[in-house]
């Protein structure tokens, strides 16, 4: 509760900090910002490998099978959820068009990434990259896809391999090393009250600005608005399903929620989401190491909605008629994307981009949108660390209840 109370301030001296508006000051907060989220993903692809291995050697890949089994139930199901509380707002508070201002589109057509820019993110070029072709490569880019799929391979090896005192040498380093980064962690956890204040005055410092545009009301609502019904609605919904307080829940996690509405990278929060699932929610260590990497990756609730959402908006500008099997064929289209989704900055934003680049929509419209993405990658980002939370929370009860 401490904890929760000084974070809060911080969030409070930052906010008055962006609002002031003076030149220097901001630049300062943008540093110390950007120097957090450095550090925070600089632990993350550690943490991401050795949670992953270390709990296939130690747990076994039967016992991890089935983990990763719900794991993937509950990610599919609050995916969906998300997807179809985003087609239901849409239907409801049906956004018009912005064909009658074209001066608009014009100049946002100039704002948009290049086709081959597009052409380059496409996703079938993305699944190929999860297959690395050296051991190096995706330690170095970050490639949580690919460090997830050598995380796999290395963990259930050792996990085959016979006992042996060459084995527990690898397997003690590796849990040793895991001991380390959580010490780190814990050490940067003591000194993010002073990035929360940066995190909140580069915000206010850019709604000041001017980022936020009313000219598309109607598509914002749409987004914001399902994002705040999957948040405080339908993930409670599930935990109370299996028996869970979505109150006690959601207090507990609330550090996690906080670093990822402010850093905008549910990676580059998994060091924070990982160390407050034990300690503050006391999943299991087993289970909160195992499945919150891999909800780190597949598990884009807020994704999913936006790449539906955002799409129907598109191509209703283009002239296509938004019916209902439009609506269900792109609800699946959203899901599978969200949860094969790149963990790279604005991977939502540029997934959507090539789809609709691949049906030739109007993407100038996409032009339009980012001015105000900062603001939605935010509420997204918060959204997908509170689903990854409550999937782990009913991973953790379903198992213990077994």
């Amino acid at each position: 509760m401490k904890q929760t109370l000084i974070w809060i301030g911080a969030l409070v001296v930052g906010a008055v900090l962006g609002l002031l508006g003076i030149n220097w000051l901001d630049e300062v907060m943008n540093f110390v910002a950007t120097v957090y989220t450095r550090l925070f993903q600089l632990l993350a692809v550690p943490t991401i490998m050795l949670a992953v291995i270390s709990t296939f050697a130690t747990f076994g890949s039967k016992g991890s099978g089935r983990i990763f089994g719900r794991t993937l139930v509950y990610t599919l199901l609050t995916t969906f959820a998300a997807a179809i509380v985003g087609a239901v707002l849409y239907v409801i508070i049906a956004p018009s068009n912005l064909q009658s201002i074209p001066e608009l589109q014009e100049e946002a057509a100039s704002t948009i990434p290049q086709q081959g820019e597009a052409a380059g993110f496409s996703y079938l070029s993305h699944l190929v990259s999860i297959i690395p072709n050296n051991i190096v490569r995706p330690i170095l880019e970050g490639n949580v896809l690919s460090l997830l799929l050598l995380a796999f391979v290395v963990g259930i090896g050792l996990s085959k391999l016979p006992d042996s005192e060459n084995k527990s040498v690898v397997v003690k380093g590796l849990l040793g090393l895991q001991e380390l980064l959580f010490l780190l962690i814990r050490w940067l956890i003591w000194t993010l009250p002073l990035g929360i204040v940066a995190f909140s005055a580069q915000l206010l410092a850019q709604v000041s600005a001017g980022v936020i545009s009313d000219s598309i009301g109607k598509y914002v609502l749409v987004i914001l608005g399902g994002n705040v019904i999957q948040f405080f609605v339908v993930l409670p919904l599930f935990l109370l399903a299996r028996g869970l307080n979505p109150v006690h829940v959601l207090g507990r996690m609330m550090p996690a929620v906080l670093m990822a509405l402010f850093t905008k990278s549910s990676a580059a929060t998994l060091p924070v989401t990982m160390e407050t699932a034990e300690q503050r929610l006391g999943i299991r260590q087993n289970v909160a190491r195992f499945v919150l990497p891999i909800c780190t990756t597949i598990n884009m609730n807020g994704c999913a909605a936006f790449i539906l959402v955002t799409s129907l908006f598109v191509m209703q500008n283009g002239g296509t008629p938004i019916t209902l099997g439009i609506i269900l064929l792109w609800i699946l289209i959203s899901v599978f994307s969200a949860v094969g989704n790149a963990g790279v900055p604005m991977g939502c934003y540029f997934l959507t981009l090539s789809l609709m680049s691949g049906i030739g929509a109007p993407i100038s419209i996409l032009g339009v949108i980012l001015p105000i993405y900062t603001i939605i990658d935010m509420v997204e980002t918060a959204e997908n660390v509170w689903s990854d939370s409550c999937v782990a929370a009913m991973v953790d009860h379903t198992i213990e209840g077994n």
